[in-house]
């Protein structure tokens, strides 16, 4: 089977405010698949995210997370981020998912490939029961969306 270019993966809890963000923001780029090459790239909603879809990875050259990240910055900063910054910055308090998703890139790399990973997160305002985003995130939202095609753009040249 031949390798795509390119996984988005948007994670999240959309029963948990701005939890969803990373699910919400696959949906709204889904709105325009028919603008990308379906041959090169995927769009998935990984919702809560498990390392069981580890798997999937080994399928795809690059890897893009669209998830929420706590680097304590006021809600709704938007941040781009490699690899190396999630495991370097010991001061980055990512969110439950990136803690699974290192794990099973690793996992792929054992089994023989991992692709390469980009983070596009935002700070959340808050993150209790509910089913939509708090207005900040709302705001920001267009922007974090915007963020997220530059990259796909980017990955895919």
């Amino acid at each position: 089977m031949e390798m795509k270019k390119l996984l988005v993966l948007g994670v999240g809890n959309t029963l948990m405010m701005d939890e969803g963000i990373g699910v919400h923001a696959i949906y709204e780029l889904l709105k325009e698949k028919d603008t990308y090459d379906e041959s090169r790239v995927d769009f998935i909603d990984g919702g809560t995210f498990t390392q069981d879809i580890f798997f999937l990875f080994e399928q795809y050259e690059k890897l893009l997370v669209l998830d929420v990240v706590r680097a304590g910055h006021p809600a709704g900063t938007i941040y781009s981020l490699d690899e190396a910054d999630l495991v370097q910055n010991k001061k980055q308090v990512l969110s439950l998912h990136d803690v699974d998703l290192l794990d099973s890139l690793g996992m792929a790399e054992m089994r023989g490939h991992r692709p390469s990973l980009k983070v596009v997160g935002i700070e959340p305002e808050k993150i209790d029961w509910g089913t939509e985003l708090t207005p900040t995130l709302a705001r920001a939202f267009p922007g974090f969306v915007k963020t997220a095609k530059k990259h796909i753009e980017d990955l895919l040249a």
